[in-house]
């Protein structure tokens, strides 16, 4: 199921409007008060804090984005990895059950850059269907001849099939876990107030108008990037299969 973070481009432009007419609202705040004459720097204190408080919450949202960017990263390569090192020790194996091993690990690759690569949902479904009946061949394609005839090289290749089916699992779940919904409503609430209090300040005397603008546009630019980097599918900044692109080029080399 999509989420709205999963269109960076539109979270911009909602933000960008949401934040500037909030702050338009606390400009129009300020013009309905009579008495402009409070203790500005009471006020200045509070905004400092808020905005010290959003700044913060920004600051931790763009560090789990990144961490979640780089742990999908990782999980590429650890794919890459196993399947290379399954692909290797396929020589362990009789002749006609390397051969097909071989096959089978090919397909599933391709399968695994498809997943990378795709943005469409409906083809991302076939995908991920094709690639459990790979999984249930692969497991077959190395469990067949160890049980007919056991030899302690075979363990290696077991190990090794655990291991492929073992890094797409922590792929699907990498790319599952994202920024929790509870974040980003407390983010967009606390820029709201933010901009509420910069509108009415920028509404009294000796203020600047510009500043209508530019906390909601640096705002709204920051849950861009958040959204962008968290977003694995849709993203700008999104993980490539460079890894499993590179290992495809290897096997059709050989």
């Amino acid at each position: 199921m999509r989420r709205i973070e999963d269109f960076p481009l539109l979270v911009l432009v909602l933000s960008l409007v949401g934040f500037w007419l909030s702050a338009r609202i606390g400009g129009f705040i300020c013009g309905k008060q009579r008495n402009l004459e409070k203790e500005d720097k009471d006020f200045d204190v509070v905004i400092s804090a808020i905005l010290t408080l959003l700044a913060l919450i920004i600051g931790f949202s763009f560090s789990m984005a990144v961490n979640r960017y780089d742990q999908r990263k990782n999980y590429e390569e650890a794919e890459a990895n196993a399947i290379g090192t399954e692909y290797v020790r396929a020589d362990l194996l009789p002749a006609a059950s390397g051969t097909r091993l071989r096959t089978l690990l090919q397909n599933y690759l391709d399968q695994r850059i498809l997943f990378y690569s795709t943005t469409d949902e409906r083809e991302l479904q076939q995908i991920n269907a094709h690639t459990v009946q790979l999984r249930t061949e692969l497991w077959s394609a190395v469990n067949a001849p160890v049980a007919a005839q056991p030899s302690p090289a075979f363990v290696l290749i077991i190990s090794g099939m655990n291991d492929v089916l073992n890094s797409q699992g922590c792929t699907q779940a990498a790319w599952l876990n994202r920024i929790p919904g509870e974040a980003w409503i407390l983010m967009i609430l606390i820029a709201i107030i933010c901009n509420v209090m910069i509108g009415y300040r920028s509404s009294r005397p000796g203020a600047k108008g510009a500043l209508f603008l530019v906390i909601p546009l640096a705002v709204s630019i920051s849950l861009f990037l958040i959204a962008d980097i968290d977003s694995p599918r849709h993203g700008i900044i999104r993980v490539q299969p460079a890894n499993l692109t590179s290992l495809s080029h290897s096997f059709r080399a050989d």
